[in-house]
């Protein structure tokens, strides 16, 4: 009797193998699959260099045309520069102060700059600068509010609280208190700042009656109301107990108040 030599079932193409339901298959279905066909195969789809030579060349023309966009092109520059919160400054004025030249390309506007060109013109408190796409520059101010009145050679200076001169009027405007003996060096002075800041917080009724102010230092604020009453104020501090007890006091029709402090206020005739 002659044996055979016996051959792996696997091994042979054409034999057949169980799948999962138990039913024979040709085990060359079989291996591929379960994964067992050309080795390699899956790994050299996942790392294709053409594939991925052609997602980098992509890549880069988008971002090549994002930059031409944004830098080279005629799309987004400026065209168009809006104004806003210049009430009594014109807004030409502030555009040429900005000095951002239309046809710009918009992401190349130094705004932070552009707006401390425009905080340079004295009636601008603060200035912000930002871009409303896709053509437009839109530089919003804020100015300074005049409060005090300083007789100059016949005029008027018209100063905001730190001592700004906003502008100037022939006529003191009405209810605008009068700066008397006003310091050498009016702006940054701290009897200006300290004057401003106590008539700001004084009750409406006594701010109204307010003539003139003086204010040799930060300490030292004086109000004359009208009538010729005068009221010593002292520093900021305390307004609100101060305006209290001026309030008190003045029911007693003295021309005289030291209220500096509270707790032991003068009265004089």
């Amino acid at each position: 009797m002659r044996l055979r030599p016996l051959r792996s079932r696997a091994a042979d193409p054409g034999a057949a193998v169980p799948d999962s339901d138990g039913d024979l298959q040709p085990a060359a279905v079989a291996a591929t699959a379960y994964g067992a066909g050309t080795p390699g195969m899956s790994a050299r789809r996942r790392h294709d260099p053409r594939r991925t030579a052609f997602f980098g060349v992509l890549v880069l023309a988008i971002l090549a045309g994002a930059a031409w966009a944004l830098l080279g092109s005629s799309l987004l520059v400026v065209r168009h520069e809006e104004v806003t919160g210049n009430r009594d400054l014109s807004p030409s004025a502030v555009v040429a102060a900005a000095g951002i030249r239309p046809g710009t390309p918009m992401a190349t506007v130094n705004t932070g700059a552009a707006a401390r060109r425009v905080e340079q013109i004295t009636q601008v408190l603060t200035a912000t600068v930002s871009r409303s796409w896709p053509d437009t520059v839109v530089i919003a101010v804020r100015l300074r509010t005049p409060v005090l009145a300083v007789a100059i050679s016949g005029q008027f200076a018209l100063i905001d609280g730190s001592g700004v001169t906003v502008r100037w009027s022939r006529r003191r405007p009405a209810g605008m208190p009068l700066l008397i003996h006003p310091p050498a060096q009016l702006r940054g002075s701290g009897g200006v700042r300290a004057a401003v800041t106590i008539l700001a917080r004084l009750p409406r009724r006594l701010r109204l009656l307010v003539t003139s102010v003086s204010a040799q230092s930060a300490s030292a604020v004086t109000f004359t109301l009208r009538g010729g009453i005068t009221v010593v104020w002292g520093g900021t501090g305390q307004d609100a107990v101060k305006a209290a007890e001026l309030a008190v006091l003045m029911r007693t029709g003295a021309h005289y108040y030291d209220v500096s402090d509270p707790v032991t206020a003068v009265t004089q005739g």
